[in-house]
């Protein structure tokens, strides 16, 4: 049976990213979240999707050129994939500062099985726009990879001196747009729709079929008026539901979105159906 919903944006509670990956930058990110993150071993997540009869889209990390910390291989995600395929999919990471490894990690990233690419460009430390990544977005499209990118503020940084190094301004959705523009046959997903850019993305969205936007790392009743407009309307083939978890808890935002109000059918294609069919899954 299909599950009830799709979890787009999942990253694994384990010792290697939160206490690795993350070293450092958990505490503030714990702060602005407002709650404290949940560690838990793989099989203990997959049982928690299991019960809310969710899928949940696990998350690769390598941010090592700008953050000196180790990456979440993709390997690891491939291999929860395969360990519990009733309930997890993946999507992998490259770091853009790798240039031709990089490039190439897509290519393996894609034989593991894994659907898409997680870019966080704040972290990172990168321009989406910058012509030097043409290569590593073409190889997404070529080989019919998601690429997912963070957009917008930080919760990673947020309330530190200097934001603890982080650059807002690489994580703008407009610079989103080039690459969906150059590259129409790639699925381009924007994280926590980009706020304070929010607009933005709406203008993208609406002209750009190939654009979507995930509504993780947000209470759901916090989500801006003009998005959940968008989201009940017009736009509602082109959201995505996500948790942020384990900043953000799969239980608390599924309660929340009561709040919104969606009608049947958009609150079915942010779950489940737009999840579904970018991702290549079985909609039956």
């Amino acid at each position: 049976m299909a599950a009830a919903a799709i979890d787009f944006h999942v990253h694994l509670p384990t010792p290697d990213w939160l206490d690795g990956s993350m070293a450092g930058y958990v505490e503030a990110a714990e702060a602005y979240f407002r709650s404290p993150v949940q560690r838990a071993s793989l099989p203990e997540l997959a049982a928690r999707y299991r019960g809310l009869n969710a899928r949940a889209v696990l998350l690769a990390w390598d941010a090592e050129t700008a953050t000196g910390r180790p990456r979440v291989p993709n390997e690891t995600v491939a291999g929860a994939c395969r360990d519990h395929p009733d309930v997890f999919t993946g999507l992998g990471s490259v770091d853009p500062h790798k240039g031709d490894a990089a490039v190439a990690e897509v290519a393996n990233i894609a034989a593991l099985g894994l659907r898409g690419v997680k870019f966080h460009p704040s972290l990172q430390a990168f321009a989406p726009d910058d012509p030097a990544y043409r290569p590593l977005f073409a190889a997404c499209e070529d080989h019919g990879l998601i690429a997912l990118f963070h957009t917008g503020t930080s919760g990673i940084g947020a309330g530190q001196p200097g934001g603890q190094g982080i650059g807002l301004d690489y994580a703008r959705p407009i610079r989103l747009d080039a690459v969906a523009a150059a590259h129409p046959g790639l699925t381009v997903v924007a994280a926590h729709f980009g706020w304070p850019w929010h607009m933005e993305l709406v203008a993208m969205a609406l002209h750009k079929t190939n654009v979507y936007m995930d509504i993780s790392g947000w209470s759901p009743r916090r989500i801006p008026g003009e998005l959940v407009s968008e989201l009940r309307g017009r736009l509602s083939s082109q959201f995505l539901w996500g948790s942020d978890y384990p900043f953000f808890t799969p239980e608390r935002c599924l309660a929340e979105l009561e709040s919104l109000d969606l009608p049947g059918p958009a609150r079915e294609r942010l779950l489940h159906e737009n999840a579904a069919r970018i991702l290549g899954l079985d909609q039956g």
